[in-house]
């Protein structure tokens, strides 16, 4: 057998330093199949990118509201092959100081049953490391939508910390007669400053119980979630750098974007805007609990 230019095989193996089996391997080699699910990977690895705290129910639901039409088993084996995992959590720290003289208040969310917004806001502070310093964020959200509707950030834990946040969550909301705040038993919430300031809204008062946790769970849950997704990602230089870059997670990101699994996988703003439609309230009701 010859080919082009009167070379033998044999003597192209020669020229080539080439084996027979390895030529003929190369010949009848199977030209691999294009992935048909190239694009769906392509979507996923950008979700990842954007949202490396999301696992596989997150995802999947992300990829549907971009237009697929997606199996959740398809998501995870494709997560698996591209070794796409979340940001390792991180132990949380508290930051609650409840040894002090100040009143404290009943617990009143477990004889609550949400209807909608402006029922119960709860609140919490923690810790925020910078380069060389600690700072401390205090923020309220609104437990029905888990919208942040309130929040201050400074170098203290004084109260004016957590007033800050409040004036803020007041500014921006309405207050219904029902509404309660929802605290742990920290001195800042304790403080006459910031509950007079409840009081003269005619907002009703409620404390978690001694040394339990589970008693504001929604909003621990959101500190995990601002730790792991956005001050775990960064490293801030100085107050002004953390402000800014935490404005824009709460604000664009958190409130706007982020899916959330107790909304039926919608973000929080959302959420909100869909119980304006009069059907949509007794399903986000049931869907709901404290």
């Amino acid at each position: 057998m010859k080919l082009d230019r009167g070379l033998t095989i044999q003597r192209m193996l020669k020229l080539g330093r080439v084996s027979r089996s390895g030529f003929y391997r190369y010949q009848t080699r199977d030209v691999p199949a294009s992935d048909p699910h190239m694009e769906l990977r392509d979507d996923i690895q950008r979700i990842a990118l954007e949202w490396p705290s999301y696992g596989r129910p997150r995802i999947t639901q992300e990829l549907r509201r971009r237009g697929w039409t997606v199996n959740p088993k398809l998501v995870y084996r494709l997560m698996c092959e591209d070794n796409l995992l979340c940001v390792r959590k991180r132990k949380f720290v508290v930051t609650t100081d409840s040894g002090h003289n100040r009143r404290i208040y009943p617990n009143l969310v477990p004889d609550l049953r949400l209807t909608g917004i402006d029922q119960l806001w709860i609140s919490d502070i923690t810790y925020i490391r910078l380069k060389e310093e600690f700072v401390f964020l205090a923020v309220i959200l609104d437990a029905f939508s888990r919208r942040v509707i309130g929040w201050a950030l400074d170098r203290h834990m004084e109260d004016e910390l957590t007033l800050t946040a409040l004036r803020m969550a007041l500014a921006r909301r309405d207050v219904l007669p029902v509404l309660v705040h929802h605290s742990d038993r920290g001195s800042q919430y304790a403080s006459n400053d910031y509950t007079d300031l409840l009081k003269t809204q005619g907002i009703k008062i409620s404390m978690s119980r001694k040394g339990n946790p589970w008693d504001n769970a929604a909003c621990e849950s959101f500190m995990k979630t601002l730790k792991y997704e956005e001050v775990h990602r960064n490293e801030y230089r100085d107050l002004v750098e953390a402000r800014a870059s935490i404005q824009q997670f709460l604000e664009k990101i958190y409130n706007h974007k982020r899916l959330h699994s107790a909304l039926g996988y919608l973000p929080p703003a959302e959420f909100e805007a869909n119980l304006a439609a009069p059907h949509n309230k007794d399903a986000a009701s049931r869907q709901l609990s404290v």
